[in-house]
């Protein structure tokens, strides 16, 4: 694992984290000392913490809390996060009196898109910084946490598997009846379930993976948003066009003018 402070102040700091990964098992337990926002930016992991259990990946992200014991997995390879800490002080100050409960989060388009402008507003920690940091903190509190059904159990392990179809790009992950067949239920059940542990539906977590992908290309310079649509399995520009303006509120032209290298 590797750490890089991107900014820092006596109210909260941003660090930038990346896993090797390539450890299929659990790990020990590690006990959190600070209020802290983890954001993934890129890859995906397991973690366990306080009763519950759930797929850590970009669209879903999670809160802990000084005393909170989290315990991680990694058996699909890396991942790059963002892990923003608070002050006790600023935390209260900046939640009034959220909760000081470990969860997981449900990562919407307008957080993610929060969160990529967060990492390019370090250099003015002062009021740039603090101002994304007090904006991307109330959008994630106001995010319904992802629903809590514990580490096990049959629905969660369907999900979990569809989840890790999709962010891998199976080729049965194109539709939702291979995707069905491929884990050996009918597609109104893995509908009913996936609905059911996660709040979104098959389609919307679709979508928001290939926004994130959008976004990626984005930030690297993309500017043919035709071949970008295409290359993402839209079936025109026009479909990327409305699925990003219903993800994030903006257009990819309008994103792509903000995450200009």
């Amino acid at each position: 694992m590797s750490r890089t402070v991107v900014a820092e102040s006596p109210e909260f700091s941003v660090v930038s984290v990346r896993c090797a990964g390539g450890r299929s098992g659990w790990s020990p337990p590690e006990p959190a000392d600070q209020h802290q926002v983890v954001l993934v930016r890129s890859g995906r992991f397991r973690l366990r913490a306080e009763g519950w259990g759930s797929v850590i990946e970009p669209a879903t992200g999670y809160l802990q809390h000084p005393g909170d014991e989290m315990r991680y997995a990694h058996p699909a390879g890396g991942d790059a996060c963002t892990a923003v800490s608070f002050a006790p002080h600023f935390w209260d100050e900046a939640t009034d009196g959220h909760p000081a409960t470990a969860l997981p989060v449900r990562v919407d388009g307008r957080i993610e898109l929060a969160h990529r402008g967060l990492l390019r507003s370090s250099a003015d920690a002062s009021f740039a910084l603090a101002e994304h940091l007090v904006g991307l903190l109330t959008e994630v509190l106001s995010q319904t946490a992802v629903p809590v059904r514990g580490p096990g159990g049959r629905g969660r392990a369907l999900t979990d598997q569809a989840r890790e179809a999709l962010l891998a790009d199976h080729p049965a992950a194109a539709g939702l009846v291979p995707l069905a067949r491929l884990l050996g239920v009918t597609p109104s059940h893995l509908s009913r379930v996936f609905r059911r542990e996660t709040g979104v539906t098959l389609s919307r977590y679709r979508n928001r993976l290939r926004v994130t992908r959008a976004l990626d290309r984005l930030e690297e310079g993309a500017d043919d948003l035709a071949a970008l649509a295409a290359e993402l399995g839209f079936s025109d520009q026009a479909h990327l066009t409305r699925t990003m303006r219903a993800e994030l509120g903006r257009t990819p032209a309008a994103v792509r003018r903000l995450l200009a290298p």
